[in-house]
């Protein structure tokens, strides 16, 4: 066995065959070529631009990239596990393109600065591309909205039916939900967006480079300023992975909701073939599989966050192999992400809202009762709690005559409070109770068209 000639110098007998299999990460960071290449081109320019090497092989260089570079788009690249890594892997057939001007290609940096400036660029595009899944699943999600402003169904805490509201407004309640979630990602890419080249392997370079150069190249923000840190951090990793769990949490609580509306028992939405399967055993079955699998997918990605953060935790400064492991976590995530915000975005689009069986479902469970407490309020004038008492003393006198609240005769209602009068029944339909939510954010449909217009505004 010989050693790696790509920094092998050091070592007069190869690794064990079990080195072969547990080193090499070029299976899964190949996915870096395209910011490998960005990384090593804007290097050579700067190095040439300082006078550390000379014109002619800076060129050289550049041809040879732009070579690989092609090869690798066309697939005609030949990756080799021999040489562990994307680097080592672009060095050495740069090598075979240009010769011995390859070799200076590396002076003033190390593959520690090398990967992590190269993982940087490529989770700036992915928290562009979770924003643009977030966006189109938001404007799927006001698309509904505006088709069912109005459209009312109950609103529910512990599971029970509460209040009436309207589907235009729950839609919006997540459209909110995954603005938050463009914002943790926005965030994420602004902190993550400095360079960490040019602090070699861990202390910076005698030779006289031009960070500034290579950070404004590659469209970072700034150098970082501390070459130990910039080596070793993988907060950035963790923060998109903290922002792609946070996301993929929302996912599952609107997948769990389609789950549960599109059971007969509900029967509030209906998913179409493109979204369903059947059962091999029962004819009669329509699954929502990809609801469930995007369900599924979150525990997946808040895995892969404390898989990483658990691989960081005990890392003393600065470089440890260990750190190999953060970019399968995240590539992982991100396809998971990815993924999921298509599928849901598509998804939403495609099901059909029964607002019949939304409106029959605001029958049971008397959602109208703090309507009739804030009337004994407003006309009555009783303090809150007294009114709250007489509301829930009707309930039970509804529920013990089996009717709803707005089907109660006024009789049964004056036995509890005398003073209550017939203007009572004007609050106690859904309908009316829904529009009577005119407080800010509230789910009536002239707030719910308010709304519409504040989003429409943002996701045009």
């Amino acid at each position: 066995m010989v050693t790696n000639k790509m920094w092998g110098g050091r070592f007069a007998r190869g690794p064990a065959s079990i080195m072969e299999v547990i080193t090499p990460s070029i299976d899964f960071d190949k996915r870096l070529a395209v910011q490998d290449i960005a990384g090593s081109k804007a290097h050579a320019r700067m190095l040439a631009m300082q006078q550390i090497i000379g014109q002619a092989d800076c060129e050289a260089i550049i041809r040879g990239l732009d070579l690989i570079e092609n090869e690798i788009a066309d697939g005609t690249f030949a990756f080799s596990r021999a040489l562990e890594d994307i680097h080592l892997n672009i060095e050495s057939r740069l090598r075979e393109l240009i010769g011995d001007a390859a070799g200076r290609l590396h002076t003033a940096r190390s593959r520690n600065d090398q990967v992590v400036t190269d993982f940087r660029l490529w989770l700036r595009e992915a928290c562009v591309r979770a924003d643009q899944g977030l966006e189109a699943l938001q404007r799927a999600l006001h698309g509904q909205a505006e088709a069912h402003y109005a459209t009312i169904m109950p609103g529910y805490t512990h599971m029970q039916p509460a209040q009436p509201v309207t589907f235009g407004h729950h839609c919006l309640a997540y459209v909110e939900m995954f603005y938050r979630d463009r914002g943790r990602f926005s965030d994420a890419s602004k902190r993550l967006n400095e360079s960490p080249l040019g602090a070699a392997a861990l202390a910076g370079t005698p030779f006289p480079i031009d960070r500034d150069v290579t950070s404004k190249a590659l469209g970072f923000a700034r150098p970082m300023r501390n070459s130990l840190d910039a080596v070793s951090a993988r907060d950035f990793a963790l923060e998109y992975l903290a922002a792609a769990t946070i996301a993929a949490t929302h996912l599952s609580r609107l997948a769990g909701e389609i789950v549960q509306w599109s059971t007969p028992a509900f029967g509030f939405v209906r998913l179409s073939d493109a979204f369903t399967t059947g059962s091999s055993i029962m004819p009669q079955k329509r699954n929502p599989d990809a609801a469930e699998l995007i369900r599924g997918k979150t525990g997946r990605v808040l895995g892969d966050f404390v898989a990483l953060a658990t691989v960081v935790k005990g890392l003393v400064l600065t470089y440890g192999t260990d750190l190999q492991e953060d970019k399968e976590r995240v590539f992982d995530a991100a396809d998971t992400l990815e993924l999921s915000l298509a599928a849901m975005a598509a998804m939403v689009a495609d099901l059909t809202a029964n607002a019949e069986k939304m409106r029959a479902a605001c029958e049971p469970g008397f959602p109208t009762a703090t309507d009739l407490a804030d009337w004994v309020v407003r006309v009555l004038k009783k303090p809150f709690r007294e009114a709250h008492h007489i509301a829930g003393s009707i309930v039970k006198v509804a529920e013990d005559k089996g009717v709803s609240l707005d089907k109660l005769a006024l009789a049964d209602m004056q036995a509890i409070e005398p003073a209550i009068t017939a203007e009572v029944f004007k609050v106690l339909s859904p309908e009316a109770s829904v529009n009577s939510r005119m407080s800010l954010g509230g789910t009536a449909p002239a707030r719910v068209k308010e709304q519409l217009h504040h989003w429409r505004s943002i996701l045009r």
